[in-house]
């Protein structure tokens, strides 16, 4: 009987190390994707019109100051403070489309990028059942990946998420 145990515990080493372990470039799979670069085009562009919108709003209201500002002197003090009261609604305006469309763009960039964070995670599901391996641990999540001891698995997902159209 204490011959048996004794195998056992000198195997069992063994067999952690009989283990495989991968890791895999999240970022260079879904990069690899076309309806990755479509959804990036589709979010810059969202991003640049929210942009000159905002930089339309920020003129009028810089052209709207100074002209208050050159002719406060002549004006009366209902009507300096209406105009300080309009300048201050649009200053708020400003920054709550700031608020809306940051709001918006993330809201677009998590309905954009779901479908394909959801193909790349499934082609990492396929490659590691088919392959055998117990973890796939992304690069960069962890301080310490040993290469030697972890098979990066990131060309075999890239060829598999593009079988996943």
């Amino acid at each position: 009987m204490k011959k048996i145990i004794l195998a056992l515990l000198l195997l069992a080493p063994v067999t952690v190390f009989a283990q495989k372990f991968g890791c895999v470039d999240y970022d260079a799979i879904a990069q690899n994707l076309p309806e990755y670069a479509k959804a990036q085009g589709d979010l810059q562009a969202m991003a640049k019109q929210y942009e000159n919108e905002l930089k339309g709003l920020q003129e009028e209201f810089r052209r709207q100051a100074d002209d208050y500002d050159k002719k406060k002197s002549t004006m009366s003090a209902t009507d300096q403070q209406s105009t300080e009261q309009k300048l201050m609604e649009m200053q708020q305006k400003i920054q709550q489309s700031y608020e809306d469309n940051s709001q918006e763009l993330q809201k677009k960039q998590q309905e954009l990028l779901q479908p394909i964070q959801m193909k790349v995670a499934k082609a990492i599901e396929n490659v590691g059942t088919q392959g055998g391996y117990v973890y796939i641990v992304m690069k960069g999540s962890l301080p310490f990946i040993n290469p030697t001891l972890c098979e990066d698995v990131t060309e075999a997902c890239k060829s598999e998420v593009i079988k996943l159209k």
